[in-house]
């Protein structure tokens, strides 16, 4: 059987990218990382999510990103309430996060002779971050291929993102026909006693999604 490494991190986004994955016959190694980010309640869903979906192993990795900083989910620094009129990278930014998670995806997929590496990189709702663009997607793939052992044998590797450029309710229709449960995930940048904030950027857009996608959005929004 195929076999994929999958970057879970219990959000909406990587949980339908773990459904669409399931569903193109990969076994699905999931791999969420502990980085020191304020909304660690993620990792709760995260496990959540890779037992409802079936994922084949789940490892939880821990790798303190709070050491370096520089964003909003790792440091001293307020989440910002959504601003539509906002054009900047937001300060929820983590310097390299997506480089850093999909080398350690890649020396999983290595390990596990995995012929792809599925993340959920969207670069429509997230005000354009940098590593969530299909050119950092593919350089990343070419290094990916110069750079480990099964590559040089021969296995190359794939790295996958098909939510690259599908909007929010597009990817909330594909994962409701591949049977996610969206109550499972958590979106949210700065959770309140557990509950998603309703007024970080995260939240907008889940919500939006929904909305635009004509679905009830089953998150609970704290309201205290």
């Amino acid at each position: 059987m195929k076999k994929a490494v999958l970057l879970l991190s219990g959000g909406l986004d990587s949980s339908t990218t773990l459904a669409i994955a399931k569903s193109e016959g990969f076994l699905v190694y999931a791999l969420s990382v502990f980085y020191g980010q304020r909304n660690e309640i993620e990792l709760i869903a995260a496990k959540r999510v890779a037992a409802s979906l079936g994922a084949a192993e789940h490892k939880i990795l821990n790798l303190d990103l709070r050491l370096f900083g520089g964003s909003s989910l790792t440091d001293q620094l307020d989440v910002k309430v959504h601003n539509e009129q906002e054009t900047s990278i937001p300060n929820t930014y983590v310097p390299a996060r997506n480089t850093i998670m999909l080398s350690l995806a890649l020396a999983y997929a290595e390990v596990t002779k995995a012929q792809a590496i599925f993340f959920g990189a969207n670069i429509h709702d997230y005000s354009g971050y940098p590593d969530c663009r299909p050119d950092y997607i593919n350089a990343f793939e070419k290094m990916a291929n110069l750079a480990t052992k099964e590559s040089v044998l021969g296995n190359k590797i794939s790295i996958r993102a098909p939510l690259v450029n599908l909007s929010k309710a597009q990817i909330i229709q594909i994962g409701t026909n591949l049977g996610v449960d969206y109550s499972l995930t958590h979106t949210c940048y700065d959770p309140k006693e557990r509950l998603a904030c309703g007024v970080c950027s995260a939240c907008f857009y889940r919500h939006k999604g929904f909305m635009d996608a004509q679905l009830a959005d089953p998150t609970i929004y704290y309201t205290g």
